[in-house]
């Protein structure tokens, strides 16, 4: 991949070096050369003529300006603790509620860290709407589940609960206690 984007680029360079010498330059600001072969990850090559000696190329994938708008968009999601106390916060579509819980100094303990190896991430979704429109668990999740204290009709693990612009608001409760096997009390340090 990275010869080819090479040899692309190499050409682009002689073919920006003949027309800047024969003066047919596209545009004011110089850009010889803004294509876009695929829209997803196809690597685009812009030129951008500084002098009329050389010239300098950038290559990125035509899909950056989707992800990094994608990464400015957050949901609210509130976690009612086993107190009662509430607390909302944002979260970036993409991430899961452990590593947002985590984030945000929430009690969720996470002792796999979301490998699907234990249940201690277990919160319970308090609108039946919110949980139906989560992706149903998978079996592995499942099998984590039937470990998990306090199992309710709701219940996910929140390191599968991963934030989506449909579930703006959604409210999730920490169980009363957790079972990790590994160490009865860790509380992980998120990394």
């Amino acid at each position: 991949m990275f010869s080819r984007i090479s040899r692309l680029g190499a050409r682009l360079l002689r073919e920006a070096r003949a027309e800047t010498r024969a003066g047919n330059l596209l545009s004011s600001q110089g850009s010889l050369y803004q294509g876009h072969v695929n829209q997803h990850s196809t690597p685009v090559v812009t030129p951008t003529v500084q002098s009329s000696r050389n010239a300098l190329f950038s290559t990125s994938t035509s899909c950056d300006k989707d992800e990094s708008s994608q990464e400015k968009k957050k949901i609210s999601v509130t976690f009612v603790n086993k107190d009662g106390s509430e607390k909302t916060i944002s979260v970036p579509i993409g991430m899961s509620m452990l590593e947002a819980a985590h984030e945000n100094d929430i009690e969720l303990e996470g002792a796999c860290e979301g490998s699907l190896a234990c249940s201690t991430c277990h919160v319970i979704v308090m609108d039946v709407n919110d949980y139906n429109k989560l992706e149903d668990p998978t079996d592995e999740e499942n099998d984590m589940l039937d470990l998990a204290f306090g199992l309710t009709e709701t219940s996910r693990l929140g390191c599968q609960v991963i934030a989506k612009p449909e579930l703006d608001g959604m409210r999730l409760a920490l169980p009363a206690a957790t079972r990790n096997f590994a160490v009865d009390g860790y509380v992980p340090k998120p990394h």
